[in-house]
């Protein structure tokens, strides 16, 4: 439980632009890697089953990365569908999937995601 805020701040990179060679490439290893844990905020990685008869119009809602990861499931008739989602659109999404027939959706934080 919070009693009192003591202080507030937050963290800024300052640099040059008269930095060597090795200090520019330690700067631009560590803001990769603060890019790839901000994109990973912004998103959400989502698991869904659907009927295959679903599958094109689930992937029209789905764009991804590149596209859907589609898995054929045990029962017949039947995908596993994975893509990443926005934060800011999921819960539209997620209407629009479960009218298009998707069932058991599992939503996943990530952690980094690299680009």
């Amino acid at each position: 439980r919070e009693v009192t805020t003591i202080l507030r701040s937050q963290a800024v990179i300052i640099g040059n632009k008269y930095l060597s060679d090795e200090k520019t490439a330690i700067l631009e290893k560590l803001l990769f890697r603060i890019r790839s844990v901000k994109s990973a905020k912004e998103n959400k990685y989502i698991l869904l089953n659907a009927p295959e008869s679903s599958v094109s119009e689930i992937c029209r809602m789905l764009p991804g990365m590149k596209s859907p990861t589609i898995l054929p499931l045990a029962e017949k008739g039947w995908c596993s569908l994975h893509s990443v989602v926005k934060e800011d659109e999921f819960w539209e999404r997620i209407d629009q999937l479960k009218k298009a027939g998707a069932e058991g959706i599992l939503v996943i934080p990530i952690e980094k995601m690299i680009l």
